[in-house]
């Protein structure tokens, strides 16, 4: 994930990207994720950020003011559906320190060149008082598992995916300056079905959870 001039290789994907939120599965599964990551975005401060802002929908349903990207594509849906945009990768964000209470990354660490990185940059933006969001298809689940051989098959998205555990981005974040971590898990039903029913997302870590969020705060310094 880089915002430099050549453009992102999501750019040719952004309308299929985009349309998969339309379709019978992806209108539910979208509605499990949200429902696991609101709670926990919402009681941090505003104004937030979501770095991997993507085609806004995250943004834009969780009512994130402010949103970066590499790929003008997506940006320019996420500008039509409100979002405040900036084109850039979330290993070089373009704001101050301390600007934001809330820092979203929804589904988007597994695509990023540097997480630690990522993860550093959200720290330095976040306030004080600020705290950490991130949405995730861990290594551990069936869904990683599925996307996984996807990849392997030359799927044009998922080739580019690294799928973490639970243990490597727990070590992502404590390195990166954050504590305090809680789990939400969501999305039970397993991969490969051409409609789901919603469920209602589970306080705590669930290996067999196909999406989980895990809610965190800055540390801060004496």
């Amino acid at each position: 994930m880089t915002g430099n001039s050549r453009g992102s290789p999501f750019d040719s994907l952004a309308e299929g990207y985009d349309a998969w939120y339309d379709t019978e599965p992806g209108k539910t599964i979208f509605a499990m994720e949200v429902a696991c990551l609101r709670p926990f975005l919402h009681t941090y401060p505003r104004p937030y950020l979501e770095v991997g802002v993507g085609s806004g929908r995250f943004a834009q349903a969780l009512e994130i003011e402010y949103g970066v990207d590499p790929s003008q594509v997506l940006l320019e849906k996420a500008r039509a559906r409100g979002i405040n945009v900036k084109r850039a990768g979330g290993e070089k964000l373009p704001f101050p320190d301390s600007s934001f209470g809330g820092v979203l990354i929804a589904l988007t660490l597994c695509f990023v060149d540097d997480p630690a990185q990522v993860l550093r940059e959200a720290s330095r933006v976040l306030t004080p008082e600020g705290g950490l969001v991130l949405g995730l298809i861990l290594k551990e689940s069936p869904w990683a598992e599925l996307y996984a051989k996807k990849g392997k098959e030359g799927h044009p998205i998922y080739s580019r995916a690294r799928f973490f555990s639970k243990d490597d981005i727990e070590n992502f974040l404590y390195q990166s300056g954050f504590y305090e971590l809680r789990y939400r898990s969501g999305l039970f039903q397993p991969p490969g079905h051409s409609s789901y029913h919603l469920e209602q997302p589970t306080d705590g870590y669930n290996s067999t959870a196909g999406f989980v969020a895990i809610g965190s705060r800055k540390q801060r310094t004496k």
